[in-house]
């Protein structure tokens, strides 16, 4: 075989593999080591397995209470998904496809809702109960309802853009055929939408399963509650960690029961010029349109709006309050940036490998970055209790290994971003600034890292966001003395002092609204909702 041959051959098995690495070696380690990172609970799990052994796991599992916590938590998760589904499509549809009055504000209230975290909001419903009715709201039925409210937003999202991107052309030959509103709805734009709802109904889904403030205030008995208990009251660290494989078996059979639908990666195609999708007028049904959607923004923002007021002051009012919120304000914000920076930067080059060489190697190591996103923070926090004491020690008691634990659960939040924003510098363009001359260092600095610039921006904002409500994870590695918003907010209503968790959970909301308004702003959803 010729030199030349030679050379060819190699290039396309590293082609073949994970991509250009010795055109950007930094690019491959870099997403390896990304990975790595997202691997260790699984890793903990794997290796904490091992040594109890199977017979024993066998026991703690093939129990009736473990029969009973799956019935329970799949049902849950199935029921919230497909409420999650239905609230999110109807509310897409109203402010994307009709004229119906304040379309815009109805777009933006729609997704607020994620800005709330799952344990304020079930803070928040308990404490109007006990207020207006006396009695405590709870149970399997109010699991739903708080669960509902404030996740429908991930299928609201995606079919909302999935909506305002579509090209309305196959929309309107079907009705020049004969096809009646809804049946062009039926036949033609639903089964364009499936993809965003699966995905959305697949996140709400993942994350009622993962969900462990609500539960735990609203009582119950799902894994995530069973897992902290066993931790937290009875040291039953073998008992918590069969429970843990098992919700990492459903975890993981709901993120492949729908991992080709999933991923994002949809794209429709739509004519340049094309005219945005025609809005049809409402007419008698425009009142009920907008009583329901009033009502359920209602409910997901009004309720939580009406207890925060109401405890707010006196939450307050105590002496020495003001010192210990804005000791918390400052350590959320602290550790919640630390997370986002520590995640983003591990993303970028995992993102940026996805966008240049899509090969099969490389998609597996990015499904590979989603496994720990479908594991619970409970079970992140305990994998890496254990990696901090066993491994790690240096950082145990640390904000690094909590900002570690941040990264493995939110990292593919800022890979996605970061692979659709990369995808648009087209290896052309890098090409041909290094036949100019250029260095791989300037042509990252000139060009990808400009044109990647609202990716990073986008996911460094989704983990923000995220970082900001995680409340399990940061209750198993917070360091000793430190107190974020949300242990406070739990720390308080643990006890019923609803007084004193007002001002945590008010300051939790507020700062994530902000991420949450740059999440919408920059989906395009507020810029096309005009006439």
């Amino acid at each position: 075989m010729t030199t030349t041959n030679a050379a060819a051959s190699a290039a396309t098995a590293l082609r073949s593999g994970l991509g250009p690495a010795r055109e950007h070696p930094w690019t491959t380690a870099g997403a390896l080591a990304a990975v790595a990172v997202a691997l260790l609970p699984l890793a903990y799990l794997a290796v904490r397995s091992a040594d109890v052994g199977g017979a024993r796991l066998a026991a703690e599992i093939l129990t009736p209470r473990v029969a009973l916590l799956t019935a329970r938590s799949l049902a849950l998760a199935g029921l919230v998904g497909v409420l999650c589904v239905g609230l999110g499509l109807g509310l897409a549809l109203l402010v994307t496809r009709t004229r119906v009055p304040f379309r815009r504000t109805l777009a933006v209230l729609a997704a607020l809702p994620l800005a709330v975290p799952s344990y304020v909001a079930a803070y928040a419903w308990v404490a109007v109960a006990d207020l207006w009715s006396g009695s405590r709201f709870d149970g399997f039925w109010a699991a739903v309802v708080v669960l509902t409210l404030y996740t429908y937003p991930y299928v609201y999202l995606p079919v909302a853009a999935a909506l305002v991107g579509a090209d309305p052309g196959p929309e309107e030959v079907a009705r020049s055929l004969g096809r009646t509103p809804a049946e062009t709805f039926r036949e033609v734009t639903l089964p364009r939408l499936r993809p965003a709802l699966v995905s959305g109904f697949l996140l709400a889904a993942l994350y009622v399963l993962s969900d462990f403030g609500a539960v735990s205030i609203l009582r119950v008995d799902t894994f995530t509650r069973a897992i902290f208990t066993a931790l937290s009251s009875g040291f039953d660290r073998v008992g918590a960690l069969g429970l843990s494989n098992v919700l990492v078996l459903l975890s993981l059979g709901l993120l492949l029961l729908g991992a080709d639908r999933s991923r994002g990666r949809t794209r429709y195609a739509r004519s340049s010029g094309a005219r945005p999708p025609g809005r049809v007028r409402l007419g008698r049904a425009t009142a009920p349109a907008l009583i329901g959607a009033g009502g359920v923004l209602a409910l997901a923002l009004g309720v939580p709006g009406a207890a925060l007021g109401r405890w707010l002051a006196a939450g307050a009012s105590r002496p020495g309050a003001a010192s210990e919120i804005a000791a918390a304000a400052a350590a959320s914000l602290g550790v919640s940036l630390l997370g986002a920076l520590l995640t983003t930067a591990l993303a970028l080059p995992l993102g940026l490998l996805v966008a240049r060489t899509p090969t099969p190697a490389v998609l597996l190591l990015e499904r590979a970055a989603y496994l720990a996103h479908s594991l619970p923070g409970v079970v992140v926090g305990l994998s890496l209790v254990f990696f901090g004491v066993n491994v790690a020690y240096p950082l145990y008691q640390s904000v690094w290994l909590l900002a570690v634990a941040y990264a493995a659960l939110f990292l593919p939040l800022a890979v996605g971003a970061i692979a659709a924003a990369a995808g648009q510098a087209t290896a052309g363009v890098e090409d041909a600034a290094r036949s100019l001359g250029a260095t791989p260092g300037a042509v990252f600095r000139r060009l990808t890292l400009p044109l990647a610039a609202p990716g990073i921006g986008a996911g460094a904002a989704l983990v923000l966001l995220a970082c900001l409500k995680e409340l399990p994870a940061t209750l198993l590695l917070r360091p000793t003395g430190m107190d974020t918003l949300a242990t406070r907010v739990w720390s308080h209503t643990a006890v019923e002092a609803y007084a004193g968790a007002a001002p945590y959970a008010a300051l939790v909301v507020l700062l994530a609204a902000g991420p949450t308004w740059a999440l919408v702003h920059g989906s395009g959803l507020i810029g096309r909702t005009h006439p």
